[in-house]
């Protein structure tokens, strides 16, 4: 369930909002056992949801680094390498 949690800092161009919100997202669905809550905990779902991404923000602002940011595309190339070895290409 956690799969699209990914690194978010020090990429270039830096994580949008949208990644931001799914790792949040992927985050209380993991911690609350459920992917889709029933009507009646939709609106604490959604807050914590927010609460996550809002944190997740201010860390992200808030961290340093001197190492150069990554690029997104080698990262991403590095990962569907890893992949093919272990479970072979598609």
């Amino acid at each position: 369930m956690c799969r699209n949690i990914h690194t978010l800092h020090n990429f270039e161009p830096p994580a949008t909002e949208d990644e931001v919100h799914a790792a949040a997202l992927q985050y209380v669905r993991k911690i609350s056992g459920t992917a889709k809550p029933s009507q009646a905990n939709q609106e604490i779902f959604d807050r914590a949801v927010a609460e996550v991404a809002a944190a997740t923000s201010r860390l992200l602002g808030g961290l340093t680094t001197t190492a150069p940011p990554k690029d997104r595309e080698a990262e991403a190339a590095k990962a569907r390498a890893r992949a093919e070895v272990r479970f072979g290409p598609r």
